[in-house]
């Protein structure tokens, strides 16, 4: 899932791999458990492993504040849901959370 790394902490994919681990891999909302890195079944299209790739979504939709209790673990679906829902108050532009067909 691409990001706007400018308002993203230098050391962004060390905070979002410690809330990971954290949550044991998986999604807070729905439970789904995730792929970890280098998970990537060989058989699983680009689709079906990007729904079970977790992500660390910010509470508030600032990117700049990591405390951890602004950071939860959402897999795709649930992240894409949530910003969709945040009509107004989302951080991310058309098309930065979609999922891909294939």
């Amino acid at each position: 899932m691409p990001i706007y790394r400018k308002r993203y902490a230098n050391n962004w994919d060390e905070i979002a791999l410690s809330i990971k681990q954290a949550a044991q891999w998986r999604c807070r909302h729905c439970g789904q458990e995730c792929l970890r890195p280098g998970e990537k079944p060989k058989e699983f299209s680009r689709a079906e492993w990007t729904l079970i790739t977790l992500s660390v979504h910010h509470a508030n939709f600032t990117p700049e504040d990591n405390r951890p209790e602004n950071l939860i673990p959402l897999c795709t679906p649930c992240h894409i849901s949530l910003h969709s829902r945040a009509r107004g108050r989302s951080n991310t532009s058309p098309g930065q959370l979609e999922l891909p067909f294939s």
